[in-house]
């Protein structure tokens, strides 16, 4: 009889946090023993959240309170950027393995974070920290104490190009990725852009250029092409929940065919049970992804421009971030890495 991993969560109200919650309630190695809230702090999360009731009997706790997290084997830290740096280094101090959701150990350069976030304030760490994208850096994961998971837009954006890039077929000098997201990607905090009447029957795009997530988008890229490079980034927001669509265009470095192409694809995540590639023809939707952690690319040639037209869509709270942090522990801790997160998607 196999000892099931005694798991916490930090900062589990927010949407990564309920999906952690979720998921932990039906992994089937997984005891979640710890839950923490600085605002529902003392209150049952069946109460807070009537949808948990029965699958997470726990209550609320306090960061600095409570023994649970002390008890766990590991951790999972869902805080906002900027919040996540106060708590992971004392929880690897302690021996904890780590899967940290927000953007706090992603980047490896501190001046780089320094740029676009704020002050570090723990980054003789950063350079521990391995990124939690599977589908490139699964066996570093495997020894990782630290795990940096992935943005939700990167996920998307580095899935669909990662095959392109690693076999130079393209010339990254001329990425431009068009991405839109659902509501839920901004999290739950009150705030007015978030709001009904601002987002619904609308479409907008924002933080044009100076999108957080365009560093970590380039990094990565710039490791698999072996040299500094720069995208153009433009994400939008559409009324929908949760979802991301991420439209990538680059100019092809040599003449190729769509069979090609998809053949290169499918060889490199011949081994990856959460990259599905459309048929030649048929592009992702979101509806297609939803609540499952699966991300669907489409891919295209268009032979009048020569461009590679790559098209990638996630449900950004499962594969963008919960589902992904998730499949993190199953390959740090040894189980099959789909274990517990392999549900169909919801449709409609």
């Amino acid at each position: 009889m196999t000892t099931m991993v005694k798991v916490a969560i930090v900062g589990a109200s927010g949407y990564t946090g309920l999906e952690l919650m979720r998921l932990s309630s039906q992994h089937p190695e997984v005891a979640l023993i710890a839950v923490s809230s600085e605002k529902h702090a003392g209150k049952r999360v069946g109460e807070v959240f009537p949808y948990l009731e029965g699958k997470v009997n726990l209550t609320f706790y306090s960061v600095p309170a409570h023994q649970g997290v002390n008890d766990a084997d590991f951790v999972f830290v869902a805080l906002p950027h900027r919040e996540s740096m106060a708590v992971v280094p004392t929880l690897l101090k302690k021996g904890k393995r780590v899967v940290d959701l927000s953007a706090d150990f992603r980047l490896r350069d501190p001046d780089l974070y320094e740029r676009w976030y704020q002050q570090h304030a723990a980054p003789e760490w950063l350079k521990d920290a391995v990124y939690g994208l599977a589908e490139l850096y699964r066996e570093d994961i495997k020894k990782a104490q630290l795990v940096a998971n992935p943005g939700c837009y990167p996920t998307a954006v580095l899935l669909a190009l990662a095959p392109a890039v690693k076999h130079r077929l393209i010339d990254v000098s001329t990425i431009i990725v068009d991405a839109k997201s659902g509501v839920s990607g901004a999290g739950r905090s009150a705030v007015i852009s978030s709001l009904y009447a601002e987002v619904n029957e609308g479409v907008k795009a924002y933080k044009v250029a100076r999108h957080q997530h365009t560093p970590e988008i380039e990094q990565e890229l710039g490791v698999i092409a072996g040299k500094n490079l720069t995208i153009s980034f433009t994400p939008h927001l559409v009324p929908m929940n949760r979802g991301i669509l991420a439209t990538i265009y680059a100019t092809l470095s040599a003449s190729l065919s769509e069979k090609e192409v998809f053949d290169l694809y499918k060889g490199f995540y011949q081994r990856d049970m959460f990259v599905r590639l459309c048929p030649l023809g048929t592009f992702p939707s979101t509806h297609q992804v939803k609540g499952s952690n699966y991300c669907d690319i489409g891919l295209t040639v268009d032979t009048r421009n020569k461009r590679l037209i790559s098209i990638a869509a996630i449900d950004n709270l499962l594969k963008g971030g919960s589902g992904q942090a998730m499949q993190n522990m199953n390959i740090m801790m040894g189980f099959d890495e789909g274990l517990g997160i392999t549900q169909a998607p919801l449709f409609p």
